[in-house]
């Protein structure tokens, strides 16, 4: 066979595919398997490692849910989470504190609080609702705001007082009696006296110091009267004079002022004559009689000095 025809004769045997090839696709066709067999091996060792890894990761969520609740119990039976079970006992600690009273003695404060018992619990799980109810039954108490503090436990009682506007008393001689609020609230003797800070007008009056009188539009015209009068005065209000409400004085340094009766309705004319003051005193203060009252009850702007006999 020549060279030629032993060519032709491969080309031959590779068109048509003899035994040799089929020996070779056995050959790949068990790579093949294999290869599949190894994969699937592959994929089930990945599985396993994955359950392996949800069950550790299961747990550790549980350990650590144990370990969390477990902490969590011994952080609640510290005792810096609890009050002092003397912690009502006086103002003497650091368990309790008072705070922005200026009327309102901390012991009357601290009385209230005490018709409370102390709170067992951890602080931050304290419900002061009921101390709160306490204390806001003292007169002088507006509102009351309570703060619970941690490490260690702790409570400050901060209150908001109503604002003192008038003093009564039955006479100049006598200190007050009694005390009415902005809001037209009476607060007795027993908060007396008030602290300077606060800027009040004294009323003399007599008869029942509760009565609707004294309501809060009643309190607001007075201190009216006593602001206008000390603006155009440039001298402190010393009283109100109301027992005879018909005729109304008002003392300042200078001179005792009669107003006469006055109400919401007739105070713009009694304004007009107050305004007329700055022109009017200094003629008073050089005068070498005694005067008893400056009356401002006349018509036309007019001014009558009343000498004291």
């Amino acid at each position: 066979m020549t060279e030629d025809n032993h060519d032709n004769y491969e080309d031959y045997n590779d068109e048509y595919g003899y035994p040799e090839d089929d020996d070779d696709e056995q050959k790949i066709s068990r790579y093949q398997v294999d290869r599949r067999l190894k994969q699937a091996q592959l994929k089930r060792q990945v599985r396993k490692s994955k359950h392996h890894v949800i069950l550790l990761l299961f747990f550790a969520r549980v350990f650590l849910i144990v370990a969390l609740l477990a902490l969590g119990y011994f952080i609640l039976k510290l005792k810096y989470w609890r009050l002092n079970p003397h912690a009502f006992d006086s103002l003497n600690n650091t368990s309790i504190k008072i705070e922005n009273n200026v009327i309102t003695p901390s012991e009357k404060i601290l009385t209230a609080v005490q018709e409370n018992p102390v709170y067992t619990g951890p602080i931050f799980l304290m419900n002061t609702d009921n101390i709160k109810e306490s204390i806001m039954k003292i007169p002088p108490i507006q509102n009351v705001y309570i703060k619970r503090f941690w490490m260690p436990a702790r409570i400050e009682i901060l209150v908001q007082e109503r604002e003192p506007a008038i003093v009564v008393a039955p006479n100049e001689k006598v200190p007050p009696i009694a005390f009415y609020t902005k809001d037209g609230k009476i607060i007795g003797r027993g908060y007396l006296p008030l602290d300077p800070s606060f800027k009040t007008v004294k009323v003399l009056t007599y008869g029942m110091l509760g009565t609707t009188k004294f309501d809060k539009d009643t309190i607001k015209f007075i201190t009216t009267i006593a602001n206008d009068i000390e603006n155009y005065s440039e001298e402190k209000v010393q009283y109100i004079d109301l027992r005879n409400p018909d005729d109304i004085y008002v003392q300042i340094p200078t001179v005792k002022i009669k107003l006469g009766s006055v109400s919401p309705l007739t105070y713009p004319d009694t304004l007009k004559k107050i305004s007329g003051l700055p022109s009017i005193l200094p003629k008073v203060k050089i005068l070498n009689k005694k005067v008893k009252y400056l009356d401002l009850r006349w018509q036309n702007n007019l001014y009558y000095i009343k000498l004291a006999e």
